[in-house]
């Protein structure tokens, strides 16, 4: 399983200056014609060691026939199939009580379901080892509503901090750290704390401190719930420059306009089950 940890996903043109990711920008370019996904080798790149054109979309996600039932008898999650494909935006909406929490925490390890699978990042979390799971989530950067930054730490302290406890060297730290709050416009505010930044600012931090190990896929539980309309736009106008560059991202939100402006993916819960999966709007009766 630790093997399986290891890997790193090699499917998606990622920053080079990003940590953790095999970026294929500097060896491979999408070709004008093939669907995202699709690469072409450049002229002396051995093809043999590329993903076939024609190949299936690898999966960040994939669940099947998963149920989630609580010692107190109450239903989460109720038969679902869903699957994401690597290098996707998908928006996750629902009313109050409908399953995101729960979708999400299984995601990440924190529940496990009743019956059914869970797969990610090529995993399966029913048969990860209880000390494998710290490195699972290195895979998987998420970002919450609340911010949880460390209020003590400065911007650059709160990016490095998750470096840091896994044993990075200073130099390579810094590195890193820099040019991710270069990708998300905080180079200025590096040595503020949190209670100096705007919500807005305390966001991009958050994000940094997401990406830190170069995650394959990024979950976005609420990420401008507490945040205006504007500032809400340039949050989501990041996470999709970020999806851009490679890395699946899964938002839980209740934002209405930001859904059914950008008509990515939407898959919608309600009483734990899916009812709606397909690319629209965000439908008013979600809210």
């Amino acid at each position: 399983m630790s093997d399986a940890l290891d890997r790193r996903a090699t499917r998606g043109a990622a920053d080079p200056g990003l940590p953790g990711r095999v970026s294929r920008a500097t060896a491979l370019e999408p070709t004008a014609t093939t669907h995202a996904g699709s690469w072409a080798p450049d002229a002396g790149q051995d093809s043999s060691a590329l993903i076939p054109m024609d190949a299936p979309p690898r999966l960040a996600i994939s669940l099947a026939e998963v149920t989630k039932v609580y010692p107190n008898g109450k239903h989460a999650i109720e038969d679902i199939d869903l699957e994401v494909p690597e290098g996707d935006f998908v928006f996750l909406v629902g009313p109050s009580g409908a399953g995101k929490s729960t979708l999400i925490k299984l995601l990440v390890r924190d529940e496990v379901p009743t019956t059914g699978s869970v797969v990610v990042a090529g995993i399966p979390l029913d048969k990860i080892r209880r000390g494998d799971i710290p490195m699972l989530r290195r895979r998987i950067g998420i970002v919450f509503q609340d911010f949880r930054l460390l209020p003590r730490k400065t911007v650059r302290e709160n990016v490095a901090f998750a470096l840091e406890v896994t044993g990075t060297p200073r130099g390579a730290i810094r590195t890193t750290v820099d040019r991710l709050l270069a990708l998300v416009g905080l180079t200025a505010q590096a040595d503020q704390r949190p209670g100096q930044l705007s919500g807005g600012e305390m966001q991009r931090a958050a994000i940094a401190r997401a990406m830190v190990h170069g995650p394959e896929l990024v979950i976005a539980d609420e990420p401008t719930g507490n945040l205006d309309p504007l500032i809400s736009w340039e949050i989501i106008q990041l996470l999709l420059r970020i999806n851009e560059m490679g890395t699946t991202v899964l938002m839980a939100t209740h934002n209405a306009e930001v859904v059914t402006a950008l008509r990515k993916r939407v898959v919608a819960l309600e009483e734990g089950r899916i009812i709606r999966d397909e690319v629209g709007g965000y439908h008013r009766e979600y809210a």
